[in-house]
């Protein structure tokens, strides 16, 4: 049985920083991409970011660039998302997201869901 849960969220200060994890079960992780997506109150889900199940390919949204770093560890496994100088605008309930073969930014590439995660930004 396939279980995608995610874990770290919470509430932060303007310009501090988070990690959120993703932990996976019930498949062989290594060979999936994973995605990390968000959806704030009254908006559509959008992509954040993805790693692909090579490590070789990893993109961000534009929003994030710069500030966010996407990583997994195969062994536990478990994928993180890094979140640093936090904005009001990334206040949102964040996905976790598998699909099998390489990761993309496509909401509907993807097969397995995690039951989401909410990061308030608020001073």
């Amino acid at each position: 049985q396939v279980q995608v849960v995610e874990s770290g969220g919470g509430s932060v200060q303007p310009g501090g920083s988070l990690t959120i994890s993703c932990a996976a079960s019930g498949f062989t992780f290594d060979y999936y991409g994973i995605g990390w997506f968000r959806q704030a109150p009254g908006k559509e889900r959008e992509a954040v970011s993805c790693i692909s199940n090579s490590y070789r390919a990893i993109y961000y949204a534009d929003s994030v660039k710069g500030r966010f770093n996407i990583s997994r560890d195969n062994a536990k496994p478990t994928v993180y998302l890094e979140m640093n100088d936090l904005k009001h605008e990334d206040t949102a309930v964040y996905y976790c997201a598998l699909r099998e073969g390489a990761a993309t930014l496509l909401i509907g590439d993807y097969t397995y869901w995690g039951q989401g995660n909410q990061v308030t930004v608020s001073s």
